[in-house]
């Protein structure tokens, strides 16, 4: 077996941060950021975003100006490259869709103890498999919802993000259907057509106002209304992103 050798752009000592600014300065990618105000700080923070292009995650680091610990798919941890890019970016891979998501929330309030960023994607897989309108976002997963609400932290806030693009991806000449060598349970990969790539040349990463959760909410969370607080938070933010998207033009 051959040893794959590091990434020549991302020398092993380089933080995420410098990581993400060094590779958009390669791109030519051009990133304006709104409501960077809006920035809690001094707290665990969970960053809320729609997600469009493999770089969102450089993108979003660069916008806030510090690291940012993602939550990825699982997959990305089984192929070669990208797990080089997930362990030099410090993302953590969910665990498969059956199993119940323990290791990512045990590592995730790990982090909120230490008052670090956590970034999630809560479309899921989906924009990234299928080629969709700029300003489309899908329904949210509501995982990060609970986690938010389990947190063991005084305080927690969900930062709502849009990342806005007017421009559209292509299908690559790479099957869609290939990563399902990687992982067969997941439907979204028995696909035909490309894999779909957008790599944007300028963005807008519009801020919006956190989304507090209460120590009220979070007591009500260990009784009967669980479930419908997740959904209302999860709602909630989903309103807020989609909100974001809408306004003016890029």
């Amino acid at each position: 077996m051959v040893a794959l050798a590091p990434l020549p752009l991302w020398p092993e000592l380089e933080d995420p941060l410098t990581l993400s600014r060094q590779l958009l300065q390669v791109m030519g990618t051009q990133v304006r950021v709104f409501g960077r105000t809006h920035i809690p700080l001094g707290m665990p923070l969970l960053v809320v975003s729609n997600h469009r292009s493999l770089i969102d995650v450089p993108v979003l680091m660069t916008a806030l100006h510090q690291p940012i610990a993602f939550a990825c798919h699982h997959y990305m941890a089984n192929v070669p490259l990208l797990r080089d890019v997930v362990d030099r970016f410090g993302a953590f891979p969910l665990d498969t869709p059956h199993r119940r998501q323990g290791p990512f929330f045990r590592w995730a309030m790990q982090q909120m103890q230490q008052h670090r960023t956590i970034g999630i994607f809560p479309e899921g897989a989906q924009p990234m498999v299928k080629l969709q309108a700029p300003r489309q976002v899908n329904p949210f997963h509501r995982g990060f919802a609970h986690l938010a609400l389990r947190a063991p932290v005084d305080k927690v806030a969900l930062l709502p993000v849009a990342l806005v693009s007017a421009e559209q991806g292509f299908e690559s000449p790479i099957p869609l259907r290939l990563l399902s060598w990687f992982d067969p349970t997941e439907p979204l990969f028995q696909q035909a057509g490309g894999h779909p790539v957008l790599v944007y040349r300028r963005v807008e990463v519009r801020i919006g106002d956190p989304v507090w959760v209460t120590a009220a909410e979070r007591q009500q969370y260990r009784g009967r209304r669980g479930a419908g607080l997740a959904r209302d938070l999860t709602d909630r933010c989903w309103r807020r992103v989609h909100g974001l998207l809408q306004q003016g033009q890029v």
